[in-house]
Order: C-alpha cells, then sequence, then structure tokens
C-alpha cells in the first residue's frame, strides 16, 4: 500500500485543497476570546426558528452555502457533501442536505466528525473520485441538552468537569484544484488583509477507540484524551515528524481538563509538545462564561480550525498544522446501560507547503 504510512495514517500525494471555509456560531460562543475569527456571530440563538433543532439545521446550511460561495465554485460542481453532528439519526445534516440536490454522506464520530469528513473527503479527491467535496459538522447548545442530558427548563446544576457544547457550525469546501476565495472576509474586529498562502491536506492518521473504563458523562475530556494521546504518537510514528515539525497541534475538544490529562500523558511517553498544543474547547471560552471545563460538540473544533485556523494559514502565519478532533462515543441509551465513555480521535496534517 503505497499511500498507506506504517499502521494508521494515509498519505495524499494530490494534496487535496481547502479552498473555502466560513464558520457560524451562536450569542455565548461570540462573545468569547475566538470571535473575531468566526464569520457570523448570531444575534439570538434560535435564529428566527421555532425549535432548537431547526436552528442548528439552518446554522448548518448557512455554512455550507457560504463557504461554497467563498471558494468561487457552483453548486453543480460539488461532488458531494460530508458531514454531520450530535443529534439522533444526524437530524440537522438531513434535513440541510435534502435541500441542496448534491449526493450526501452522512458520518457520526460525535466531536471528532468534522475531521473524519476531511480525512474521507480528501481520499474521495485523492483517489479520483471526486473533484470538490464539502465537509461540515454542526452543534447546538441547546439541543444536545435535549438529547443527552436534560430539556433546560429541568435547571439541574452542572459539575466543574463538564464541558459546553458549542452552539456552531462550519462548513470547509476541499478540491482537487486551487483558486479558493481571494480576500479575508469581514469578520468582528478581524482586519481586512490579502490571502497570501493555499492551504494543502498532505497526512491524516485515522484513530482507534479507546476506552479507559470512564463511566462519568461529566467527564469527557478525560475520556477522551487517552484517544488523543494514541492518535498523535501515532501520526508522528508513522511520518516520522518530530511535534516542532508543526507550529500548531490543536485538538478538539479536551477542555481544561482533558488538555492537562493529554500533555501529562504525552509527557510521560517522552512526547514534548506544550509550546505548539492548543485545545478548541479550551480556546471557545473565558473563565467568567461560566461554561466550566470549556467547549464541546462537533462545531467546537469545526468552527475554531474553519475560522482561526484557516485565515492565519492564509495569511501565512501558521505553516505546518495538525488537527487532532476528538469524540466520546456515548449515547443517550449506552450510559443509562452502565456502559463506559469510548473515546476517538483522528488527525489531518495540514500545510501551506504546495504541490511539488
Amino acid at each position: 500500500m503505497k499511500n498507506k504510512l506504517g499502521k494508521q495514517t494515509f498519505l495524499y500525494p494530490l494534496k487535496p485543497r481547502i479552498v473555502g471555509a466560513y464558520s457560524i456560531v451562536g450569542e455565548k460562543e461570540g462573545k468569547g476570546p475566538m470571535a473575531k475569527w468566526f464569520d457570523m456571530i448570531l444575534e439570538d440563538d434560535t435564529f428566527g426558528e421555532k425549535t432548537w433543532e431547526k436552528s442548528e439545521t439552518k446554522m448548518l446550511k448557512q455554512a455550507i452555502l457560504q463557504a461554497l460561495q467563498k471558494s468561487g465554485r457552483d453548486k453543480e460542481a460539488i461532488d458531494a457533501v460530508l458531514c454531520g453532528d450530535l443529534i439522533n439519526q444526524l437530524m440537522s445534516s438531513s434535513f440541510m442536505a435534502r435541500d441542496l440536490s448534491i449526493p450526501f454522506l452522512g458520518l457520526y464520530g460525535a466531536c471528532s466528525t468534522m475531521t473524519e469528513a476531511m480525512i474521507l473527503g480528501s481520499l474521495m479527491i485523492d483517489g479520483g473520485y471526486a473533484s470538490n467535496v464539502i465537509v461540515g459538522a454542526s452543534s447546538h447548545y441547546c439541543t444536545a441538552e435535549r438529547q443527552f442530558r436534560m430539556p433546560l427548563e429541568h435547571g439541574n446544576q452542572r459539575p466543574p468537569s463538564a464541558q459546553w457544547t458549542a452552539t456552531a457550525a462550519a462548513a470547509m469546501v476541499l478540491s482537487e484544484f486551487d483558486k479558493g476565495d481571494a480576500v479575508v472576509t469581514q469578520g468582528q474586529s478581524m482586519p481586512q488583509g490579502q490571502y497570501v498562502k493555499e492551504l494543502y491536506i498532505t497526512h491524516a492518521t485515522v484513530g482507534k477507540i479507546i476506552d479507559t473504563g470512564m463511566k462519568d458523562v461529566n467527564q469527557m475530556g478525560a475520556a477522551m484524551a487517552p484517544a488523543a494521546v494514541d492518535t498523535i504518537i501515532r501520526h508522528l510514528t508513522d511520518t516520522g515528524r518530530e511535534p516542532g515539525y508543526y507550529d500548531l497541534i490543536l485538538t478538539g475538544d479536551l477542555g481544561l481538563i482533558g488538555k492537562e490529562i493529554a500533555l501529562d500523558l504525552l509527557s510521560g511517553a517522552g512526547v514534548e509538545i506544550a509550546d505548539v498544543f492548543k485545545d478548541c474547547g479550551a480556546m471557545m471560552y473565558v473563565k467568567k462564561q461560566d461554561t466550566h471545563s470549556g467547549g464541546s460538540g462537533c462545531g467546537c473544533s469545526a468552527s475554531i480550525f474553519s475560522g482561526y485556523v484557516y485565515r492565519e494559514m492564509r495569511l501565512g502565519k501558521i505553516k505546518n498544522a495538525l488537527l487532532i478532533s476528538t469524540g466520546a462515543l456515548l449515547s443517550t441509551i449506552s450510559s443509562q446501560q452502565g456502559e463506559s465513555v469510548p473515546g476517538i480521535a483522528h488527525a489531518v496534517a495540514v500545510t501551506t507547503e504546495g504541490v511539488k
């Protein structure tokens, strides 16, 4: 297998491009430290809809249509849409896709869904099965609370270890060809400027399910951290790269607790990444917003990568980035049956170095 490195890593010789991206977040996320990087911030998390689920569907559709517009491509040029969310039967993604008339693949990887979509979309392009693919993911605090915990009206208390499901959606257009959006779009206080770099996906490491036996659904960061560590070590081993090769190693969404656990586990394994390591869940909010251990949800890492990382790379401020999105693969039934919370983490390597 000439395009496989080691046990779990894919090499993309064609280097699929990221040619358009769009991120949309809720009111709370728009008051956090990452606000200036998002394309759109909702004034009201209902987004003008009568139910939270319809709000999330509308957010995801907005992200996909705007990413498509920014890519400079027509809808007819898109070969497939790959996306997912947290709601049963991928309700947000499926109802979004019914209006697009584009071939659709619904994916579920919990909070790792965006990276899973990037991996599979890149495989389709690199394998010659597609020229243009849209990838996306969404989450909404109110839909997640209703499904996984209690309706908001219940007013139940959240322990300090709990994370806050981000109200966010994001999408990217992956392409065989260059010529994506030409200028930085308006993003809050973000200054306008000229894009100088193209983005290429070069590698992907598919994660294994790592289950430590953790059963506390309010400790998702702790449940996912070992999976993130396993995938990071496997990626570095398979590619032969040192952590310093990357300007940014970004996990999502371990939160404040999971991030520290991951750093401790990596250090114990002799892998020091603290100088280049960030976590989307820890970046999304500040302490005074009372989100306890930080952010989570499919839309958290999707929006931060499609906003902050995408723009910084297009402006040439980050050359090499490794995104490791993590997922807690529990369901509303499994936790009630006393099951543990399995963790998964997938990684994609993105660079501004062009095809040689």
